[in-house]
């Protein structure tokens, strides 16, 4: 278990935590949540053991191991497939201690390296390595590549591969899904499903969290408050418990002006001195509960397109590609107004390369490209944000798109977009990724485009900014074509779903869960045709071990596991179904007995988790043995 008790930390002059308190459960998947700056990424730290609390203590089992993604991939000759295995450590401390007996002619120590060796898996590393990283979108020839060979985004997946390796008690997952495509996301989701350690991860995705979470960490006015459920059931929990809040909010200010209204008409009076003094002591005391805020920081629309012509843009017969590499040859495709396109596939199928071929951005290599006229095109793509003048202001990046624009309106669009005050007037060098993703959104609102055309435009945003795009887009009149991982975004701006393979483009035929199983049909095929390669890998390396038991014995034993986890699954039932009706009994829910409640939720919470857990080894272990 995470406890945090009394903590309280500063970030130099910043008060991040005051006096939190909150207790983490083995096996629980947590989504930690709150608005920037309120310190989610420290915590992290505090947890790596970066930082120390200024006061109050960070406490968790000192035998857990502990799995992070690295920020830095360094420049190595070894494979991808090698620097992924190298997160499991175990694997490699017994695969250093074979390689030293075998130098050494050690051989007695051997056959206990071998029996280490198959009781941890370690024949089978690899070829786990391997669908990991191809569940991540390598395919299996870039597995052999360098590490140095990779781009920063490639280098950030080996990263989060390395890290999933790791036999970890804890995981933490800051932002994720920021460098994968929707369907790296989809495995992503999968694997955190199964994952039985205990899970913290940082997401600013609703569906991401809503699939993986069970307890919702969320930071707010210095405090950390858990919530049961996923992110939908935290959204529901929080309004109630604001609802609750502001009605007692408003409750005390009459309660308040009442004493104070007596200290004022009293407090002079010497027969009523001393009652007025203790009213006056009553209010300094009296614990003030906030006003509830819910109002997004971020409120803007689009402007009224210019141009609605109904052919928006068109390749006829194109060529799209490299030098060394054509990405589409001969490809049609048409935009009219009033579409709204998302387009599907992984990551180097060509989404982005075709989105540069609609934007103008990229030459064609052979057929035509046709506009409308005077179309204004609106073009967010992450490499814009290192092209936004890092020594220039927020306004003064404004006032270049327009040059006769009052200032106070300007400053007021700005708002719109989380950029106020101080903000407005100072250099967006030290500026976050979300805050420079912002300002490029906001540049191409401002210009009134007749089309967009977005490729990952909620990298690096929180929740509120991905809500206020979602509802700007879908008031939004013109075209609109998107590439995102953000499926909530998807579901709730597209009308059509186009699908990018094989140097096509064609029409999905479905809505975005429809596609979720198209993904993970491709993924157990190709798990299916690697599957007798690694069957022949374990059994070779097995055949290293000494005293391996036969066929005949192995499925004896397997059945003999099979009845004890039958045994485990009934009485962990008995016990959920026991919990179960203690939890219905309406007086448990009295402040009285909250220890005990919160005691029962942790042990339902557990029970369910074990539960999952048996069930998954029960139909691997059945499957196996074919019953």
């Amino acid at each position: 278990m995470i406890k945090l008790s009394n903590m309280s930390l500063r970030r130099g002059p910043l008060l991040l935590f005051d006096k939190a308190d909150v207790s983490i459960f083995a096996g629980q998947k947590v989504g930690l949540t709150g608005a920037n700056g309120t310190g989610k990424s420290s915590l992290f730290a505090l947890f790596r053991g970066q930082l120390q609390p200024d006061s109050g203590s960070c406490e968790w089992p000192v035998d857990w191991q502990m799995a992070h993604v690295k920020q830095e991939t360094p420049a190595l000759d070894c494979s991808a497939l090698d620097y992924v295995l190298d997160g499991d450590e175990a694997l490699r401390q017994v695969e250093q201690a074979i390689h030293e007996a075998t130098e050494n002619d050690r051989h007695e120590q051997l056959g206990e390296l071998y029996a280490q060796m198959e009781h941890i898996g370690g024949y089978s590393a690899p070829a786990r390595a391997a669908y990991m990283l191809h569940g991540l979108g390598f395919s299996d020839e870039e597995t052999k590549n360098p590490v140095k060979s990779f781009s920063g985004g490639w280098c950030m997946r080996l990263n989060l591969a390395q890290a999933l390796m790791c036999r970890s008690d804890l995981l933490l997952l800051d932002e994720p899904t920021n460098h994968l495509d929707l369907e790296a996301v989809v495995w992503l989701i999968d694997w955190l499903k199964q994952y039985r350690g205990t899970l913290i991860v940082i997401a600013h995705d609703r569906d991401f969290l809503d699939a993986v979470v069970n307890h919702i960490l969320h930071i707010e006015q210095h405090q950390l408050t858990l919530y049961s459920g996923n992110y939908s059931d935290f959204e529901t929990l929080r309004a109630e418990r604001l609802t609750a809040q502001q009605a007692q909010h408003e409750k005390q200010q009459q309660v308040m002006a009442h004493m104070q209204s007596y200290v004022e008409r009293f407090r002079y009076k010497a027969s009523k001195a001393k009652q007025a003094q203790s009213r006056l002591k009553a209010l300094q005391r009296m614990e003030k509960v906030a006003a509830v805020q819910t109002d997004n920081p971020f409120t803007f629309r689009f402007f009224e397109c210019r141009n609605l012509s109904h052919q928006v843009v068109s390749l006829n017969q194109a060529d799209i590609g490299y030098q060394d590499k054509m990405v589409f040859e001969g490809l049609d495709f048409a935009i009219a107004a009033g579409d709204r396109i998302g387009l599907l596939g992984r990551n180097g199928a060509g989404k982005s390369t075709l989105i540069k071929a609609l934007a103008g951005e990229k030459a064609l290599a052979g057929g035509e490209r046709i506009t409308a006229k005077d179309l204004s095109i609106g073009y967010f793509a992450q490499h814009q944000l290192e092209q936004l003048d890092k020594d220039s202001t927020a306004l003064n990046h404004l006032q270049a798109v327009d040059k006769q624009a009052r200032t106070q309106d300007l400053l007021n669009f700005l708002g719109g977009f989380g950029f106020r005050g101080a903000r407005t007037d100072c250099p967006i060098a030290p500026f976050s990724g979300g805050e420079k993703a912002r300002l490029a959104l906001a540049l191409i609102v401002y210009q009134r485009p007749d089309l967009l055309l977005l490729d990952e435009p909620t990298n690096h945003l929180d929740l509120n900014m991905r809500e206020a795009i979602s509802m700007a887009l879908q008031d939004y009149q013109g075209a609109v074509i998107l590439v995102s991982h953000d499926q909530h975004l998807i579901d709730s701006v597209v009308d059509d779903l186009w699908y990018v393979h094989a140097g096509a483009v064609h029409h999905f035929e479905g809505d975005l869960q429809a596609y979720q199983k198209h993904i993970k049909a491709e993924l157990r095929a190709h798990d299916n045709s690697q599957s007798s390669a690694t069957k022949s890998t374990a059994a070779h390396g097995n055949r290293q071990g000494q005293n391996r038991h036969s066929d005949h014995k192995h499925r004896k034993a397997q059945k003999n596991r099979l009845q004890k986890l039958d045994k485990q699954l009934q009485t962990l039932t008995e016990k959920k179904q026991s919990l179960a009706a203690k939890l219905n009994d309406e007086d448990l829910y009295s402040d009285q007995r909250a220890a005990e409640l919160q005691r029962l939720l942790a042990d339902s919470e557990a029970t369910q988790q074990q539960l999952e857990t048996i069930e998954a080894a029960w139909l691997e272990l059945a499957e196996e043995l074919g019953e």
